[in-house]
């Protein structure tokens, strides 16, 4: 019932920036935290940050400085601001979200990823 797609991924040199979204549909009375969590090539799934309602951040180091969460509660959507990316960022990028459905009930929900390349 819960839905979380993503947006913004794309190629982008080392040093420059790019802009992930992730709006978040269905049947939701409220959304708690949501994160981005990412994917490089033959590596695990790692959290990037995470954000709750009340807008409390949390970053990996690797991220930490360069990269900022955000989130907007009325338009149900996440942002993350990527700046000074490296080639290391380069990865799939996930949108999760966990809350209440419209009948109270939890759910946790993933996007399906949105891939980011950086490279020169």
């Amino acid at each position: 019932q819960v839905q979380l797609v993503e947006s913004g991924g794309g190629l982008m040199q080392p040093g420059g920036s790019l802009g992930l979204s992730c709006i978040a549909s269905g049947s939701i009375f409220r959304i708690n935290t949501m994160g981005w969590y990412r994917q490089a090539p033959g590596k695990q799934r790692e959290l990037v940050a995470t954000i709750t309602r009340g807008d409390s951040t949390n970053y990996a180091g690797s991220v930490k400085g360069r990269f900022t969460i955000s989130r907007d509660n009325a338009k149900n959507t996440l942002y993350l601001q990527m700046n000074s990316l490296k080639p290391d960022d380069t990865a799939v990028y996930y949108c999760n979200a966990d809350g209440l459905t419209g009948s109270l009930r939890s759910f946790n929900a993933w996007g399906q990823g949105t891939l980011v390349t950086v490279s020169s």
